[in-house]
């Protein structure tokens, strides 16, 4: 009985006959479309309109009801109020102001070593890995449609009702392979499909389920909300054609409760992210992944950054080990590797296109801030958004403050944007998410929430406002445009300090940089507009700024007032515990931050390439003018560099020793000793010296004589009370043992 408890099992024949009853009125056109799906040529009908995978508008309410409950106007509102207090003349550019890439050229080609690109892949190098995961001889990347993976007919209406004709290299190879139950570790650039190919072969071993007994059978973790809720949405499509298939989504920001009474409903599938999930199963009552059959880590070098790997590890343990795990990204670090050795079985390895490190469709361009611009990087960023990219733009800025900084501008110049970050409530992050979906607006301003697994049918632009800090974050920022063979522009924003770190980053991505000109007529216009703005983004952050504080204030007094009506039910509850508090997941997401900075060797600060030149030649100036210096002066120079190392040496040895001891240790064997001390003062081993000297000259003056009388007498009495401690000096029974030796 263990054993078939995590198992698929066939159904029997009455749920076969069931479900052919259920789609008996079906049979006609599934098998013309069958037979369409053997041709090699299929393609999807002109007259019939594909539909998309994503909604993001049904996971919660709208924002409009969000701020009519809370008593609150939105920033678009507070925008538009103070583009009429303050009206603000937009400029009229010409084309001529604008140098295109096309026609004024600047081809910057960087070749990256073979040494280099053997390096970036960890899980590839090293005879370790090599005979970790199992061979992968014969598995195909190549299938001329999905009928060929033998999928059942839902998920081949599903497939074709969303236009998918022909599975993509990652799909052909996972699918067959998922379907035997084995464990996979798959790769391949953004835009390949990667969602689909863990989510039709657990659809389709989910036919086969023991229906009679509800369970949690399938988990799939994501780092982010907002991708969960689009493999949630991805899922619910592919399986519309599946009505016995139940789906829960578990992400923070949405109804704690609604989310608890889905679980205790056992759903079949579970997406959620990693703090939540281990919320409810910590705090609500009968969830549990005791049936668990498949666990899925979408973006799993994401989710092991920042302080999610206690939790990936801690969700690992809670799932019982006779499992399917299959983890999935464009990216594979060393801590993917370690998680694999730990959690995976005999893994296949599969890399689909591994020499295309980002697409071919994909261009890429830099725009060179300059040292003196600096302070111009936002005029330069609306002069490029007012003439060249106009729409369908991804902006990624570099902290949450800049994004709604770069929001309050846009919406000031006219341009329709968006803004995703940290700081909004899930329903603003839907929102904007759903608006720039249905081309509502032509631009959204994000951090890196938006760089990990978004697929926005459209995006024709990727601008890194921000440059991003090392290449893994630089491949998933790009790759939100140019996914599934469309054309795409990447644009990043490069200063002084910034030019060696993209050197590397494109070294290693082997692309051709184009490099692109903005007119200084058109920045020097803006930048006159966004100094006229100032005031207007003054006001428009003081009115947030009061809102907000009214309505924390307001929040207080509701709290106050529920205490007092509903303290015995309040306090009635459980207490709710937590796997890590916000202040220890801040604290652990720094400390990961900063032992990533190390690993990476850029540290906090970053070296620009003439400030690395300005020290290679003072070193080459200080080595020549020490080689004409006379031969005792040399010998002195050396003598005190050894002296210094071995001076450097010896601080190291003991800093080595003391942070080998921790505080706790220390603090025990300080009272140990104070313990012992004491002890021997007690028992007259240890003379306990005077600390206070006596006011009294006369006592402290003593005489040489009097000094030995005084310690002759404490030497006497520390042995009395030594033999006394040891059991010596005159017993009673001692004068009874010695009786028989006295003479009659």
């Amino acid at each position: 009985m263990a054993e078939e408890k995590f198992l698929f099992e066939p159904p029997s024949d009455e749920e076969i006959e069931l479900e052919s009853d259920s789609e008996s009125q079906s049979d006609e056109v599934d098998e013309e479309e069958a037979e369409e799906a053997q041709s090699e040529d299929e393609k999807i009908r002109p007259n019939k309109k594909s539909q998309s995978p994503w909604d993001f508008s049904s996971y919660s309410e709208s924002v409009a009801d969000e701020h009519f409950r809370r008593s609150t106007t939105s920033i678009d509102e507070k925008i538009s109020n103070a583009r009429l207090r303050h009206p603000i003349p937009t400029t009229n550019t010409d084309s001529e102001e604008y140098s295109d890439s096309e026609s004024e050229p600047h081809h910057q080609e960087y070749r990256p070593d073979e040494e280099e690109e053997e390096d970036g892949d960890p899980t590839t190098s090293g005879n370790d890995s090599k005979s970790f995961f199992s061979p992968v001889e014969g598995v195909s990347f190549h299938a001329n449609s999905f009928l060929e993976l033998h999928l059942s007919r839902p998920l081949l209406r599903a497939c074709e009702a969303l236009g998918y004709s022909k599975p993509t290299p990652i799909q052909a190879a996972c699918i067959p392979l998922a379907l035997t139950g084995r464990d996979i570790c798959g790769s391949a650039i953004t835009g390949s499909g990667k969602t689909a190919a863990f989510a039709l072969p657990t659809l389709e071993r989910l036919l086969y389920r023991p229906k009679n007994r509800p369970a949690i059978r399938v988990l799939i973790l994501t780092p982010t909300r907002e991708l969960a809720v689009q493999v949630h949405s991805m899922i619910m499509k592919l399986a519309q054609f599946m009505t016995e298939i139940r789906c829960c989504l578990v992400v923070g920001g949405l109804s704690t409760k609604v989310q608890e009474a889905a679980l205790r409903s056992m759903p079949d599938i579970v997406v959620a992210t990693p703090g939540r999930m281990i919320d409810h199963l910590r705090n609500s009552l009968s969830v549990h992944l005791d049936e668990l059959a498949v666990l899925i880590l979408d973006e799993a070098d994401r989710l092991l950054e920042l302080g999610f790997s206690a939790e990936i590890h801690e969700l690992v343990k809670l799932c019982p080990r006779r499992r399917q795990t299959m983890l999935f990204s464009a990216t594979m670090t060393n801590e993917v590797t370690e998680l694999v050795k730990l959690s995976l079985n005999k893994p296949l390895r599969l890399s689909a296109d591994p020499s295309a490190k980002r697409p071919a469709t994909l261009t890429e361009e830099v725009v060179r801030i300059r040292r003196m611009r600096e302070g111009n990087d936002e005029a330069v960023l609306l002069a490029l958004c007012f003439k060249t990219f106009t729409s369908k733009v991804i902006i990624f800025s570099g902290t949450k403050q800049a994004a709604h900084r770069l929001k309050i501008i846009f919406g000031l110049a006219g341009l329709k944007a968006a803004e995703l970050h940290g700081n909004l409530t899930q329903a603003q992050r839907l929102d904007a998410l759903e608006l720039f979906r249905k081309q509502e607006v032509d631009f959204l301003i994000a951090t890196d929430v938006a760089a990990r697994g978004l697929d926005i049918i459209g995006v024709q632009t990727v601008i890194n406002f921000a440059c991003p800090r090392d290449l893994t974050s630089y491949v998933h920022r790009v790759g939100r445009t140019a996914r599934a063979g469309r054309e795409g522009y990447a644009v990043t924003f490069v200063t002084d300090n910034d030019r060696s770190l993209l050197k590397a980053i494109v070294k290693k991505v082997g692309s051709k940089l184009r490099s692109r000109i903005v007119a200084e007529q058109s920045i020097k216009k803006w930048s006159e507009i966004i100094e006229q703005m100032e005031d207007q983004v003054a006001s428009v952050l003081q009115e947030e700024k009061e809102e907000m504080a009214l309505r924390k204030a307001e929040m207080e007094a509701t709290k106050a007032e529920n205490m007092i009506d509903h303290r015995n039910e309040i306090y009635s509850r459980p207490k709710r515990t937590w796997f890590a508090t916000e202040k220890e997941k801040k604290l652990v997401a720094k400390a990961a931050k900063e032992s990533q900075e190390k690993r990476n060797g850029s540290g906090s600060e970053v070296v620009s390439a003439e400030q690395a030149e300005d020290l290679k030649m003072k070193e080459k100036r200080k080595r020549q003018h020490e080689k004409n210096l006379p031969r005792k002066q040399r010998r002195k120079l050396e003598a005190a560099r050894e002296m210094l190392e071995e001076e450097n040496e010896g601080e190291k040895k003991n800093k080595k020793e003391r942070n080998g001891i921790s505080l706790v240790d220390v603090a025990y064997r300080r009272a140990k000793a104070v313990k012992a001390a004491k002890r021997a003062v007690d028992a007259g081993k240890i003379v306990k010296k005077a600390v206070k000297k006596s006011k009294n000259p006369s006592q402290t003056n003593k005489s040489r004589p009097e000094e030995m009388r005084e310690l002759f007498q404490d030497d006497m009495s520390a042995k009395k009370q030594k033999n006394v401690q040891r059991g010596g000096g005159k017993k009673k029974s001692s004068f009874k043992s010695k009786s028989r030796y006295k003479r009659k």
